[in-house]
């Protein structure tokens, strides 16, 4: 019986390595009080997001952080605790968590609250985290940098046809001076 035990852990910790190591973004919470509704709702909304959701054992855990090397993280592990990953956006998580968390007004009373999280395998503290909540989506980000690269193409091609412009002018008149000369 012990044998099939330690099999079913190993598999946790080994399934945990794996969703951690793979991770862009994680948030780790502790969520006290969350009654059934509030918990249905976040996980839809996480879920809507690509990212997964899962309650996980602390033991477990910081068996996997250690053997990753994120010794740093059993320091968070104490209490209930849920992991949301992404595998393919490192914002989603605490920008879906802290979100959630500020309509429904559950940090303030405790309910669901932020631990730690991880950025591309490094550990980051609840300031971070939030910090993370805050910038703006991928597409934003991508559609400011596309218009700032935009702007300085737009106003070369703008000076260059102004030259462009001056020179025909220039040219225009060479050729007017040139035919006056001609026929006088």
């Amino acid at each position: 019986m012990n044998a099939k035990v330690n099999a079913k852990k190993e598999a946790v910790v080994a399934e945990l390595k794996e969703r951690l190591s793979a991770a862009k973004g994680a948030v780790f919470t502790s969520y006290k009080g969350l009654t059934v509704a509030q918990d249905t709702a976040l996980r839809r909304t996480l879920r809507e997001a690509g990212v997964s959701y899962h309650v996980v054992k602390n033991t477990m855990t910081r068996i996997a952080a250690k053997e990753l090397g994120l010794d740093e993280l059993c320091d968070h592990l104490e209490g209930t605790t849920a992991l949301a990953v992404s595998a393919d956006d490192a914002v989603a998580p605490a920008k879906v968590i802290c979100e959630f968390m500020k309509k429904n007004k559950l940090e303030d009373a405790g309910i669901l609250t932020l631990k730690a999280g991880l950025l591309d395998g490094r550990v980051i503290d609840v300031a971070e985290v939030k910090a993370l909540a805050d910038l703006p989506s991928r597409e934003v980000l991508l559609a400011k940098l596309l218009g700032s690269m935009q702007s300085p193409i737009a106003g070369t091609v703008n000076v260059l046809q102004g030259v462009i412009r001056n020179a025909v002018y220039v040219l225009e008149a060479i050729r007017k001076q040139k035919e006056e000369q001609a026929s006088a």
